[in-house]
């Protein structure tokens, strides 16, 4: 069936223009133009047409953590976020350190609304001590390699792991990702919050900013010797920024991400003890989330990300100090980057869709130009729609939203995976 994206404004990389969009059958743009017509009609009139949003930073939790999300449930939260592809984090149980379990996440995302798009990790099960079997992976597909959760701590075995990275370049036929979580552990182990003058007054052990900024720092250094394309994950401090800003200055190949927490949030909604604002790497200062907001208007930070990390209610309900870190992120990403980043919506489109599909290295199907013969993979926002945030009302298994209540500007009426409209005037087809 063909459709139609009837009155809508197209803003995708190669600028913006008033015209409908028609799908075709293929899953293809069949055309862009006026006096289009097809076998149904989506209504855009008052809303832009963008490709669809990518995101590099998703946990999905299957396999072995299905209480908290399943990949189908979190692509369904995806796609009414306007999605249309996830890099899944490889934190799953089984790990996701080899084939085996690679296909597995795959096959499951093949029944999703979205493309999955699975990462593996750099060690073996996460554990920091031995290379992963990364040629056996990239042989496989797979581009993006990460620790997620914990940061590699060995600088020798980092070391390693971008040196071998560079020499599977050509069996990808583009560079490796490493994509690192930059925490040292023996300055953030025991920490629960930002260390800083809201956990003094909270009485609640912090991380220090430098724990992260150390890694920023090692990483930025290993790069220069190997030459391997190195991605900061959620960034969080203002001296993160900083190097990332000095590395990029000096032609160095990395690229990094902020999450929408980390720009809308500080470290004193932790005030309230609710473990809701717990997340790893923490909420920082209003200094910290300014930094943010520089690093993505000037091109220092390439691509928002929601680190989304859903977990069962009964888990989010014990103490700060023993609730688990994480946020749900899928479904509040546009508005809240609209919202309270400064940008102006082209820039906020291009963090969320085409910026991150480059560096994924899906940018032939994802992020692309509205164009005839390219993969209708597009989302239509409504910039102007004012909502309320509803745990409850989210697509995902669990309900743990930073912004519970909270009336935001922004939010996705349509979305096409493929050709096929997977969310209908903000409601998810199942």
């Amino acid at each position: 069936m063909s459709v139609v994206l009837r009155g809508g404004r197209i803003i995708d990389r190669d600028g913006e223009r008033t015209l409908d969009v028609e799908v075709g059958d293929d899953g293809r743009i069949a055309a862009v133009g006026t006096g289009l017509s097809g076998d149904a009609e989506l209504d855009a009139s008052g809303c832009v047409i963008s490709p669809g949003f990518v995101d590099l930073h998703a946990h999905l939790r299957e396999p072995g953590q299905e209480e908290a999300e399943t990949i189908e449930t979190g692509a369904r939260g995806g796609s009414l976020g306007g999605y249309t592809a996830l890099v899944t984090m490889p934190n799953t149980d089984p790990t996701t350190d080899c084939v085996a379990v690679v296909e597995q996440v795959r096959t499951l995302g093949r029944r999703s609304t979205c493309e999955i798009i699975p990462s593996a990790a750099m060690t073996v099960d996460r554990r920091g001590t031995e290379m992963a079997p990364m040629g056996e992976l990239v042989d496989a597909g797979v581009g993006i390699f990460t620790d997620d959760g914990t940061g590699l701590q060995d600088p020798r075995l980092m070391r390693r792991v971008m040196e071998y990275s560079t020499g599977l370049t050509g069996r990808l036929g583009r560079p490796v990702v490493l994509a690192q979580h930059c925490e040292v552990t023996a300055l953030s182990t025991g920490g629960f919050m930002h260390e800083g003058e809201w956990s003094s007054r909270l009485g609640i052990p912090g991380q220090p900013a430098e724990s992260e900024e150390l890694m920023v720092m090692r990483d930025i250094a290993l790069v220069r010797l190997t030459g391997a394309h190195t991605h900061f994950q959620h960034l969080s401090t203002a001296a993160s920024v900083a190097m990332v800003r000095g590395a990029k200055a000096a032609g160095l190949p990395v690229t990094a991400e902020a999450t929408t927490h980390h720009l809308t949030l500080t470290d004193a909604a932790c005030a309230s003890y609710d473990p809701v604002f717990k997340v790893h790497p923490p909420l920082r200062t209003d200094a910290d989330v300014q930094a943010i907001r520089d690093g993505l208007a000037d091109g220092t930070i390439d691509a928002i990300a929601t680190d989304h990390a859903p977990h069962a209610p009964h888990a989010k309900e014990l103490p700060f100090d023993q609730a688990p870190p994480g946020m749900l992120g899928l479904e509040t990403a546009f508005a809240l980057t609209l919202d309270e980043s400064g940008l102006d919506l082209p820039e906020v489109l291009a963090l969320l869709s085409w910026k991150p599909a480059a560096i994924a290295g899906v940018a032939d199907r994802h992020g692309a130009p509205i164009l005839p013969g390219n993969p209708a993979n597009l989302c239509v926002v409504d910039p102007d729609e004012v909502w309320t945030v509803s745990g409850a009302a989210m697509a995902s298994r669990s309900c743990n939203t930073p912004y519970e209540g909270r009336s935001l500007r922004g939010r996705v009426r349509h979305t096409l995976r493929a050709g096929e409209p997977v969310v209908v005037d903000g409601e998810a087809r199942r």
